[in-house]
């Protein structure tokens, strides 16, 4: 059977600090996918007005925060194919490339053109960086193991969330530009990922007439429910970061520094629940997480959509958090437990592309309805959606 120090390269064979950092660089490797937005959010209106002169300026400083989520969602199944195929260690060393060069080039743009094409290919690398870190764990673990680290993987996103986003505010103090000075910590990695991260051996597919066979169709309804879920996670919790700061201006409240300290409750409670998500698996089956995750979201939004002042904004983001800590994980833990050792990299690409599909599209649809019933109403609305979603998980349940 096969153990974490099994799949160490051979000069780290039997060693406890090979696993430790084998397992600290899949960590940081998954921190990269928040910094992907969370970097340069705060620096977005001096960016604006950097590029006043540009026709549609506003739209377009907008698209530099969400377009890297567009290409990540169109991308990351490709990455999937070519990680199953060429190996873990080499897009991970491409994608780190790329993910440094994409980020840093934010300093050398002199237009709003430039800077999305660099915004496009950071979410390129993105792609392929966090369906390598997702595949990498289902590699390298099973069971309940798997389940904790999963758990670790996305707290530590969480508070990686937290820092990155307020290492961005200070540094776009000084520059709208030295924020993207951050994207270059991706070149620190490459030696981490050359040192620690090596592919786990695969069994070969079997041949018939001396040919090798293709691996067998994948898809299957249990991962299609999957995806599904993970499209309508990201897409009713987005409408936090995206809605969340106007509903809050139409209660009274136009402080940024109030909007921080809300997003700042949903990211922290994502992250604790998150820290301790291997221990709810073990008393939960998988549609039971999901139930529970989509139950405590639902009551969050409801809650958000029900408030009448920033006071009763607080612990209905900490319960949206608190969701989304249970939620995230269990996405890649079931994904990873349904996959097979030939198709890892596939999967973990068309879960990487749900979840930041739901995030692109969810101001899409979201902005429609919030001009025509307003902000209450829909958030109301997407609580609604949740529960829905929270019954159906917990028929499958079998509770």
């Amino acid at each position: 059977m096969r153990t974490p120090v099994d799949d160490l390269p051979p000069a780290f064979a039997g060693s406890r600090s090979g696993v430790a950092g084998r397992n600290a660089t899949i960590l940081f490797l998954s921190a990269l996918t928040i910094m992907a937005g969370a970097t340069i959010s705060p620096a977005l209106p001096a960016i604006e007005a950097h590029f006043a002169d540009t026709p549609e300026a506003a739209i377009l400083t907008r698209l530099v925060l969400t377009i890297p989520a567009l290409f990540i969602a169109l991308c990351a199944p490709f990455a999937g194919l070519l990680a199953d195929h060429y190996g873990r260690r080499k897009v991970a060393i491409a994608a780190i490339l790329l993910y440094g060069v994409a980020g840093v080039s934010g300093i050398f743009a002199n237009s709003l053109l430039t800077l999305l094409a660099g915004r496009a290919l950071l979410g390129v690398a993105v792609a392929g960086v966090m369906t390598v870190a997702t595949a990498l764990v289902g590699d390298y673990f099973s069971g309940s193991a798997r389940d904790r680290f999963m758990g670790q993987q996305a707290a530590f996103i969480g508070i990686g969330g937290i820092f990155f986003l307020t290492g961005g505010g200070l540094l776009a103090e000084f520059n709208w530009r030295a924020p993207f000075l951050v994207y270059a910590v991706a070149f620190a990695l490459l030696p981490a990922i050359l040192a620690f991260i090596t592919d786990v051996r695969r069994p070969a597919l079997q041949k018939q007439d001396g040919k090798s066979l293709s691996p067998g169709f994948f898809f299957t309804i249990p991962l299609a429910a999957i995806l599904l879920a993970a499209v309508l996670n990201s897409l009713t919790f987005y409408l936090m970061p995206t809605q969340l700061p106007f509903h809050l201006r139409a209660l009274g409240t136009d402080s940024p520094i109030l909007v921080g300290v809300a997003m700042g409750a949903c990211t922290l409670a994502s992250a604790l629940l998150s820290f301790f998500y291997g221990d709810v698996r073990r008393r939960l089956d998988v549609s039971a997480v999901f139930a529970l995750g989509f139950g405590i979201l639902a009551a969050g939004l409801a809650l958000v959509a029900a408030a009448g002042s920033f006071a009763a904004i607080l612990p209905a983001s900490f319960l949206v958090g608190s969701g989304l800590g249970l939620i995230m994980p269990n996405l890649g833990s079931a994904a990873m437990a349904i996959a097979g050792e030939d198709n890892r990299g596939r999967v973990a690409g068309l879960l990487t592309a749900s979840i930041f599909l739901g995030q692109f599209v969810s101001p899409l649809i979201s902005q429609p309805m919030a001009e025509r019933t307003g902000y209450a109403t829909m958030f109301g609305f997407g609580a609604a959606t949740l529960l829905a979603a929270a019954l159906a998980a917990l028929c499958l349940a079998g509770i």
